[in-house]
């Protein structure tokens, strides 16, 4: 059972017309007949899965893209209808309960095509699985990796008896979001001699996840797998501008649930990490590594009445410590992630202090943090 921090005055808020805003103007510069797929894996990036989905068909996503056959699943039992693509790797054993649900599979072996086809073979299932080849041109993580290999699969999915509906074919950039497009080039290269080995080539041909889409454009083929930048993250975090600006969706906000004077030379939290140069104003607030807010975040900072206030002491499981300009009183709104007055702490800035990117920080928040949701 996954216990919701619902009588905790901390949560996650996913502003839902951001999210709207940022597919519309991603599909506002991409061709016409390219289809915008959204990708919700991972609880859509923290955000969400179900209302993450909901918004971007709104705004017009014509399919989804997952990472597990589980939150096909999820999405199939809220009622979405549109194509879903589980990117990662299934086992053979699940494929006639994804030709059931018409959950398309990502296949990236000869052999997971044979041991499918027996399974499909002695199912009940009477409609074909939809399946998407999937070309390692250089990612190094799933796929074909020869031509040779890749033509054989295909000849085997257009079989005339052939249990399968061959739907799409893909691979995925290991550097788009990179300045130096080298190693971008090189599995251009190695996508494009793959796929000369295909003959007739299936209804969807991709390659672009948000960066390549972004700064790769004439590489989209006839779908884009529209992800991070969906949630109004920039794939490249500093490094590159984003052609038209993205919105994030994501705030994290508490309250202070305790306030008091500490006198010099007392110490705070676990390891007494911090000891106070003077008297000064302390105030807890109800979030830690337990939530997702990472133990390396001592030192960094929250947002109070539009201020910067030092998280001081070692992060604890469930609550934190910061040091205040005055006495502040007990239920004022703390920002974690978010803006403030004329202040702001980003994801990326969260990230940047723990050595990492925005995708780990946002998919690490926990569900017992509580996700409200605007429009």
């Amino acid at each position: 059972m996954v216990v919701i921090g619902e009588h905790r005055h901390t949560q996650v808020t996913v502003d839902l017309q951001a999210i709207k805003s940022n597919i519309r103007k991603e599909m506002a510069q991409k061709d016409e007949l390219t289809e915008l797929w959204a990708v919700v894996k991972a609880n859509g990036y923290g955000h969400g899965i179900i209302q993450v989905a909901q918004a971007a068909k709104a705004a017009g996503a014509t399919g989804f893209c997952v990472a597990i056959l589980d939150e096909g699943l999820a999405l199939r039992a809220a009622g979405i209808t549109e194509p879903v693509l589980v990117l990662g790797i299934t086992e053979p054993e699940y494929a006639s309960l994804a030709a059931e649900k018409s959950i398309s599979l990502a296949v990236g072996s000869k052999a997971w095509l044979d041991t499918a086809t027996q399974i499909l073979a002695t199912s009940q299932v009477t409609q074909p699985l939809h399946v998407h080849l999937a070309l390692d041109t250089g990612m190094g993580r799933i796929g074909f990796q020869t031509p040779a290999e890749l033509s054989v699969a295909a000849q085997t999915l257009r079989q005339a008896q052939s249990p399968f509906d061959f739907e799409g074919i893909f691979t995925h950039f290991a550097t788009a979001d990179q300045a130096d497009d080298t190693y971008f080039i090189h599995q251009l290269n190695n996508w494009k001699s793959m796929i000369a080995a295909v003959d007739d080539l299936p209804r969807y041909v991709h390659v672009s996840n948000s960066a390549t889409s972004l700064w790769h454009q004439a590489c989209n083929g006839n779908m884009v797998r529209f992800g991070v930048a969906l949630y109004g993250l920039n794939p490249s975090g500093r490094d590159l501008s984003s052609p038209y600006q993205l919105q994030p969706a994501l705030s994290l906000t508490a309250q202070l649930t305790f306030v008091k004077h500490l006198a010099r030379d007392k110490s705070i939290s676990y390891g007494a990490t911090y000891t106070a140069a003077q008297d000064e104003w302390i105030g807890t607030v109800p979030i830690g590594y337990a939530d997702g807010y990472e133990r390396r975040l001592q030192g960094f900072h929250v947002l109070i009445d539009g201020g910067f206030c030092e998280i001081v002491g070692r992060v604890c499981m469930d609550q934190l410590m910061v040091r205040l300009p005055h006495e502040v009183a007990v239920g004022t709104k703390v920002t974690l992630v978010g803006t403030d007055g004329a202040n702001t702490i980003s994801l990326q800035d969260v990230a940047d202090y723990c050595g990492t990117i925005h995708y780990e920080i946002a998919c690490g928040l926990a569900p017992r943090v509580p996700r409200v949701y605007t429009d």
